[in-house]
């Protein structure tokens, strides 16, 4: 049998940490799990930590308190067929009504996104490039985790140049697809729309890869 359930940010901790391809934690609202057969296949997670142009881009200024993206999506082994997109539409359901929830594929680690298009997402089109701080000798380390070295401190930048010296440089970061979903009433829907500040556009295609650090978690299940 499977099943998605709600589960704690301690559950879902070693597989950002362990399982996931960034390797690192993320600010989460809610947090669900796929469940099959009582044992944990995978997790998803749900959070606010987004700019305020991000919050108002889909749907305005009106409902950007509704607005939720799909931060981290992670399974492992063997699972049944649709596994992923299963995870995603049934952690939605149970999420508040109206939410809007905006999930990106990182089309620079080879992600198109099906697995949103499979789970009925409107496609956005691509996001806006912007530089990150990388180091030229681990390009493999995400910038997120390097800008987390100094997280919360002043003029981090500063910080990182006189720890890592010629090693930090900057990069574009590649345009990523962006999928919005909405999960409201019929009359909440219809508003939301009306107000939307994008036009759906045609899924894009190409060949998709599955990334992971692949290091195993051990088996964790339900008790009742």
């Amino acid at each position: 049998m499977t099943t998605v359930l709600p589960v704690s940010y301690k559950v879902c901790r070693p597989w950002l940490l362990r399982v996931h391809y960034l390797r690192r934690e993320v600010s989460t609202s809610f947090q669900f799990g796929l469940y099959e057969n009582q044992v944990l296949k995978g997790v998803v997670t749900y959070g606010r930590a987004l700019p305020v142009s991000v919050l108002m881009s889909p749907f305005g200024k009106a409902w950007q308190h509704c607005v939720l993206e799909l931060n981290r999506l992670v399974l492992q082994g063997e699972t049944t067929p649709n596994a992923a997109s299963y995870l995603i539409s049934q952690s939605i359901k149970q999420l508040p009504k109206p939410t809007a929830v905006i999930s990106y594929a990182d089309a620079g680690k080879g992600h198109v996104g099906y697995v949103y298009q499979a789970s009925s997402f409107m496609y956005t089109g691509l996001s806006h490039t912007q530089k990150d701080w990388v180091l030229k000798d681990d390009p493999e380390r995400h910038s997120r985790t390097l800008m987390d070295e100094f997280a919360f401190e002043p003029n981090r930048v500063e910080k990182l140049k006189a720890k890592y010296g010629h090693r930090l440089i900057q990069v574009e970061r590649p345009a990523k697809h962006r999928y919005v979903r909405i999960h409201a009433s019929k009359t909440q829907k219809k508003r939301m729309m009306k107000d939307r500040r994008f036009e759906p556009l045609p899924y894009p295609k190409g060949e998709s890869k599955i990334l992971a650090c692949g290091k195993p978690i051990g088996s964790q299940m339900i008790i009742f």
